[in-house]
């Protein structure tokens, strides 16, 4: 257990009001000693969130100890499956130490063993990224990634001669007029960038799987396309105009029959395509399916050969 007393500082303002509060952030302090070494860890860790609640400038001084404390009491609600008690508890030490990577990593061993693999992922991932140096968090990431993203995604990803066909795909339906771009089911967001890329005036991507959406923002964002690139966290068919996005969109996908993205629009119901302006046609010459727009061809089943 680490060991940490740390002297009260005098109150700022003086007088009666910062003495009282010296004192009662002293007693609170030793009670907290106290109730670690009989391991009453609820107590201890209920007067270290008075001690700073009352005295902000000693979380330097008992970081180390809080977080004992914190991760011994979580232990113990755990095994109670006080689950929300838990939760709560670790809300409460992310708002005293938001910038904190052991407590984030330490946040999503308990979201990953409880089934919240994306929410863990998203506690991992922050962590790694206040500090990439934690090994922890960077197993844990890596650990939840392999639960979450699906692996078709980097056999597509390091399919060299698939992405150059697609981007010239893009870039001659874009020089086409093809000027404002949906991607459904995004993914990393390689698609959506060479569109960008190709000169599409919007761009438009939406991902349901929370890990993926994330990811996505980060790839954009590390590309400097997240002013020209609106990533949505949200099923396609949820999607509304105008408030989701301003317009109707020219769709493109990568691989619309391997993960049901052609589904969208052959599923969907007769209202629904009435809202999107859609009619069905076959290709006489490829027997395949593409969709009309306003008497423009927006969308196919493009297949690399």
């Amino acid at each position: 257990m680490p060991n940490s007393r740390p002297r009260p500082r005098r109150g700022a303002g003086g007088g009666a009001g910062a003495a009282g509060r010296d004192r009662l952030v002293a007693r609170s302090l030793q009670s907290a000693e106290h109730c670690l070494g009989d391991q009453d860890f609820g107590t201890a860790y209920a007067h270290y969130l008075l001690v700073l609640s009352l005295a902000p400038e000693l979380k330097d001084d008992v970081k180390e100890t809080f977080q004992y404390t914190l991760f011994k009491w979580a232990e113990e609600l755990h095994a109670l499956s006080r689950i929300q008690d838990l939760l709560g508890c670790y809300e409460q030490a992310l708002e005293l130490f938001p910038d904190d990577e052991v407590i984030c990593n330490s946040m999503g061993e308990h979201l990953f063993r409880m089934g919240f693999r994306d929410e863990a992922a998203g506690y991992f991932h922050k962590a790694v990224k206040l500090n990439p140096d934690f090994n922890d968090a960077k197993e844990n990431f890596y650990r939840v990634a392999n639960w979450l993203v699906e692996r078709w995604h980097f056999i597509m990803l390091n399919d060299t001669r698939r992405n150059m066909v697609y981007n010239a795909a893009i870039q001659k339906a874009v020089c086409l007029g093809s000027r404002t771009v949906l991607d459904i089911g995004t993914g990393t967001g390689i698609l959506s960038m060479f569109a960008k890329k190709a000169g599409a005036q919007s761009v438009y991507a939406c991902e349901l799987s929370k890990t993926m959406y994330e990811l996505a923002c980060d790839v954009v964002a590390a590309n400097k396309m997240e002013n020209g690139i609106k990533l949505l966290h949200m099923k396609s068919l949820d999607i509304e105009i105008p408030k989701h996005i301003p317009e109707r969109c020219i769709w493109r996908r990568n691989c619309g029959e391997f993960n049901s993205c052609m589904g969208t629009f052959t599923s969907a119901t007769k209202d629904q395509r009435r809202k999107w302006k859609l009619r069905e046609v076959w290709e006489s010459d490829t027997s395949r399916c593409c969709y009309i727009w306003d008497g423009s061809r927006v969308c196919r089943d493009t297949k690399a050969s």
